[in-house]
């Protein structure tokens, strides 16, 4: 028995050896799996999502900061509108919270208020300040009776209008504005004026006397016996600028509409248009120029003269443009009229004719230009030895192949120059020399061109082609 206990002891032993040995070797390698381990981290993973994160903020904090700037600078709420009652000492009571997607345009300026400048005067002060200023004219001739509109430029009685008014009138007749009292002041030779007065629906209608007209740029003064007249302000049209406000005061369609008033705003403020044979130097506007309305003023926001309408020019490119002839090249026009009676210095070969256009060009044979139909006696044309017949086509060696274009260079010069006109002659280009005498226009000159001009194209060619044979 003992020696089996022994044995059995032993054996017990051997076996908590065996444990403890085991227990200790687990415990070694639980310690170096724990130590040993390292997980894998995803940091770049992690820095990513956290910048995204700061920036979303930062946006989020502009944008409320942005939103908060513009209410304290503007003052809008951006549609939300606290609506809110007073007791009756004055405090906020029941305050409520509204917010509106709609915007209030009430307040929105229009078309006329973004045109005029901040400065300026209002449209009802501009019409009550010129409306003195702006008279009717009638003109009788022999066809029919021709109105218009003109500009007081003096208190004695100096007026401006087209020239295409007055052209060919026998008489002359101004309607003043009935602001005007019938009351009439006397002249300088202590004459009253008062039989030149004629009432009608309390107007006062004056004969006038054309002082003198330039057909070119068509511009004329006339002059009336009377005094105290309210001459308008004239301005500048080297200041006048594209979009800004722009007035007409004129009788358009006759002195039954007299004084009517329109507006727009400046389209342009050099257009270049060829009228007839002569190019003109314009303002386009967009206010309504009518039949009635030549001579009137364009007028800008301080009531002040700008430009001289012309309805001509207007039916001749078509509706919705209007056209004034600018104030600063019409001053020295209007001031060389008053003292001479002609525009001074301006060059005139004395000679008229037709353009030969590409199809008779090629028809007959010809080169391109125009054709001289007349030479006045004793002009420039005839003492160079220029003749009926001859085609012009070209002056100081540039070619050209119409009068206007003859024209726009002519007009660079003036009278007393000496310039080289080239024309075909007998199949021939030959060179002349012209002095350049000086333009005086007289009705008879006038109303002989007029005939002339009313000769059919078609003829004249004709008596040209059988002139050389054709």
């Amino acid at each position: 028995m003992y020696s089996f206990d022994n044995n059995e002891n032993q054996n017990n032993q051997n076996q908590n050896n065996q444990n403890m040995q085991n227990s200790f070797q687990n415990y070694n390698n639980e310690n170096v799996n724990e130590f040993s381990y390292t997980p894998e981290k995803n940091n770049k993973k992690h820095k990513r999502l956290l910048t995204a994160v700061i920036a979303m903020l930062s946006v989020v904090a502009i944008g409320a900061t942005s939103i908060v700037g513009y209410s304290l600078i503007t003052g809008n709420t951006l549609g939300i509108n606290i609506k809110s009652d007073k007791d009756s000492t004055g405090n906020i009571v029941n305050a409520k919270k509204e917010t509106s997607s709609k915007v209030d345009r009430g307040d929105l300026p229009t078309l006329i208020q973004l045109a005029t400048p901040t400065d300026a005067m209002q449209i009802p002060d501009i019409v009550k300040k010129v409306s003195p200023s702006v008279v009717g004219i009638s003109c009788m001739t022999t066809s029919g009776t021709v109105t218009g509109t003109g500009i007081i430029m003096s208190e004695d009685g100096y007026i401006i209008t087209n020239a295409h008014v007055v052209d060919g009138a026998e008489a002359i007749s101004v309607v003043l504005p009935n602001n005007y009292t019938e009351k009439t002041k006397e002249d300088d030779s202590s004459k009253k004026t008062d039989a030149l007065l004629k009432d009608s629906d309390d107007q006062k209608t004056i004969e006038a006397e054309l002082i003198g007209k330039d057909v070119q740029t068509d511009i004329a003064v006339i002059k009336i016996n009377q005094k105290g007249l309210t001459a308008a302000e004239f301005g500048t049209s080297a200041e006048v600028q594209v979009g800004e406000v722009s007035i007409v005061i004129g009788n358009p369609l006759g002195l039954n509409l007299a004084n009517s008033v329109t507006a727009g705003i400046i389209s342009a403020t050099d257009r270049t248009l060829t009228i007839e044979d002569r190019t003109m130097n314009l303002i386009q506007t967009d206010a309504s120029i009518n039949s009635g309305n030549s001579g009137g003023p364009l007028i800008n926001a301080y009531g002040q003269v700008i430009g001289i309408t012309s309805a001509k020019v207007a039916s001749t490119y078509g509706e919705g443009l209007g056209f004034a002839i600018p104030i600063d090249e019409a001053i020295p026009i209007i001031k060389d009229l008053m003292e001479n009676g002609y525009v001074t210095g301006r060059p005139t070969l004395g000679i008229s004719g037709l353009n030969i256009t590409e199809i008779y060009s090629e028809y007959y044979g010809v080169p391109r230009g125009f054709i001289v139909k007349s030479v006045e006696s004793g002009s420039a044309a005839e003492q160079a030895g220029i003749k009926t017949e001859d085609i012009i086509v070209g002056i100081e060696g540039t070619l050209i192949e119409s009068i206007e274009e003859f024209n726009e260079i002519k007009e660079t010069y003036k009278a007393g120059d000496k310039i080289t006109v080239s024309l075909y002659r007998n199949e021939k280009i030959v060179d002349v020399d012209v002095v350049l005498g000086e333009y005086i226009a007289d009705d008879t000159t006038n109303n002989n061109n007029n005939n002339n001009n009313q000769q059919s194209l078609e003829d004249f060619y004709n008596n040209f082609g059988n002139q050389f044979g054709f």
